[in-house]
């Protein structure tokens, strides 16, 4: 495989570690935990669901042709805690992660260098996924803090854990 091959399968590969971290972890809570917050200015988990899926819509539709913020997205409605119980809130995550797939699963190597639009902002393929690699790998990262927050000593970790020795 060559090197611009090998990116795309790394992508893939790690965006479908990261969606998984986030499913271990969510997948710990109760439904009604999903809309917890810490503090009335933090987001949920719900709300960071609702806004990766309205992210990944936006981005991945139509990623070659179009401007990756589309005039039909409301970020702003992103960030409203309204989605209801925990198969809404699983169900909007996994519409949001089979677009990315989906558009992925179509990339080709010599894609990588064409141009896209995000924002207007002009950018190549390739930053423009490193830009988004790191945006989702932000938000999980929060997804699996909050989940942890929620669930203190009942957390299970979803990584590797903490080396711990029995001392008696």
């Amino acid at each position: 495989m060559d090197q611009s091959g090998n990116f795309l399968e790394t992508i893939r590969a790690t965006l479908q570690s990261q969606k998984k971290l986030a499913e271990r972890a969510m997948s710990q809570l109760e439904g009604g935990d999903l809309h917890w917050a810490p503090h009335p200015e933090s987001n949920s988990i719900a709300i960071i669901v609702k806004h990766l899926a309205g992210n990944m819509r936006s981005r991945w539709t139509d990623f070659l042709s179009s401007d990756g913020e589309k005039p039909t997205r409301n970020r702003d409605g992103e960030f409203v805690d309204d989605l209801g119980d925990e198969d809404e809130i699983m169900a909007v995550w996994e519409q949001g992660w089979a677009v990315l797939f989906s558009t992925l699963s179509e990339l080709r190597p010599t894609d990588l260098q064409r141009k896209v639009t995000v924002g207007g902002k002009e950018l190549t393929a390739v930053e423009a996924l490193l830009g988004q690699l790191a945006h989702y790998a932000q938000h999980v990262g929060q997804i699996v803090y909050l989940a942890k927050l929620r669930l203190g000593d009942g957390w299970e970790t979803v990584s590797i854990p903490k080396k711990r020795t029995d001392t008696a």
